[in-house]
Order: structure tokens, then sequence, then C-alpha cells
């Protein structure tokens, strides 16, 4: 029997595209709120989008859903895409960014390795933004897997970082 193939240790996601229904009602959101920076359009339906001028993080396409509902909840796709963070100094600053813009929130969870701010992007595509605690910091079980859980984030203590 072959061993199992696993993916290469240094493999990371590279990019999400994403078909959205209104083009520039999704710039609104990836670039005027959650701050990425345009980097190529291609025609007038799709655009793409990176922090720290990587080709791109996020494509956004109208090809096949300008003008289209969002896909129903019940039904298979993705449940959220998730951008990591630096460090609780970036992540407070983007969720100050979000509550003085009013965006809701549709939760905010400690991990325990991790802790994250959920909402969802005009097509309630789910959207995650998180940043790891250092891996000295994780709970390792005894059988050596990663133990998570999924405690409410204290929002004001992650703010209060801000005032420093």
């Amino acid at each position: 029997m072959s061993p199992i193939y696993q993916a290469p240790e240094a493999t990371k996601v590279g990019h999400i595209h994403l078909k959205v229904s209104d083009i520039l009602r999704s710039l609104s959101f990836y670039r005027d709120l959650l701050g990425f920076q345009v980097t190529a359009w291609y025609g007038d339906q799709a655009v793409f989008l990176s922090a720290g001028g990587y080709h791109h993080h996020i494509g956004l396409n109208t090809w096949h859903s300008e003008g289209q509902a969002p896909s129903p909840r019940n039904r298979a796709g993705m449940y959220h895409v998730a951008f990591l963070y630096p460090g609780r100094k970036e992540l407070a600053h983007i969720l100050k960014r979000l509550i003085d813009a009013k965006y809701p929130l549709i939760g905010a969870s400690d991990h325990g390795v991790s802790e994250a701010i959920y909402l969802e992007d005009p097509d309630q595509n789910g959207v995650e933004l998180y940043c790891d605690r250092p891996r000295d910091q994780w709970v390792i079980t005894d059988d050596g897997s990663i133990e998570m859980v999924n405690k409410a984030l204290d929002l004001e203590g992650l703010l209060s970082i801000l005032d420093h």
C-alpha cells in the first residue's frame, strides 16, 4: 500500500476568488472597509486585491453572478474565508474600524489557538478576521492534537490594547 500523501509543509492558501453580484459594492467592502488594495482590473467584471503588494489575495468577479441573489445557506459551498492578521493590535484596529463603520458582526470567538471576529460580505459570504496566539500558548492534548475551544471573545479587552 502506498503512503498517504501530505501537502508540503510550506503550502499556503494563495488567494480566494469569489463570485459576487455587484463588483463595486463588493469592492467597497474589501477595499474601503477591510483595506485591501486593488492590484488589477480584468475588464469591468473582475478585480484583484491584496495586502502588502502581493499580486492578489482576493479575486472578485461577476462573470456568472451579476445581479444574482446570494447562495442559499443550506447548500454546499464556502462557509467562510479567513484573513490572518499579524497580531492582536492589528486585529483590534480592524475591529475598531468595523465598530466605527457600524458594520454588523455575526460573532467573535476565542478558539484558544486564535482570536476571531466574524462578519459577512455584501453577498453573505462568511468572513473571519483573526490572529493566532503564539504556538507556545496552544494546548496540545495527550494524543498530540491541538485543543481548540469556542469561547466568547473579550472584545473590550481586545480594544483596550489600542489605548497603550
